[in-house]
């Protein structure tokens, strides 16, 4: 009986001893980790109390957000991780803005009948102003633009390719 007594004593005095030698890691160690993972986040900041860790801030995605806190909570010693921040709203679509041409549709149809005996060559208003886009050759090119200047119609783009 004496011996079972003791054994059990032994038994009580190393499980104490092995919960007593357990290193506990401070604050300012868990502060030291946290910090260095969230600074890949200039949007985002951490505090740690009591081993946990307060996650503040803005991340432009939920999921930049979700990986940030499973990093936290696999640094050793942080026992939970206290969401306070938030993601960013996505940028709104810019919708594209609508011009009036300020090219009147009859010079813009004088100037395609001038250039359809050249398929290649298109006829547009871009910004505002009469564009010639395509590709011609270079005696072509010399066409067109005699023709198109001899319209008189005010500025033209003659934004082709000329090739040889």
């Amino acid at each position: 009986m004496k011996k079972t007594i003791a054994m059990a004593a032994l038994a009580v005095a190393v499980s104490f001893g092995a919960i007593s030698c357990k290193k506990k890691v401070s604050d300012a160690d868990l502060q030291t980790q946290a910090t260095t993972i969230v600074t890949s986040n200039p949007n985002a900041s951490v505090e740690v109390k009591d081993g946990v860790a307060h996650l503040s801030g803005t991340f432009a995605t939920q999921a930049d957000k979700d990986a940030m806190i499973t990093k936290l909570k696999a640094v050793n010693g942080v026992k939970e991780v206290m969401d306070m921040s938030t993601v960013a709203p996505a940028a709104p679509a810019v919708a594209p803005v609508e011009t009036t041409t300020a090219v009147d549709p009859a010079v813009q149809q004088k100037v395609k009948d001038a250039v359809k005996d050249f398929p290649s060559v298109k006829v547009e208003v871009v910004n505002g102003e009469l564009t010639l886009t395509g590709s011609v050759s270079s005696v072509q090119a010399r066409k067109i633009k005699e023709s198109v200047d001899a319209l008189k119609v005010g500025k033209v783009n003659y934004n082709y390719t000329v090739k040889n």
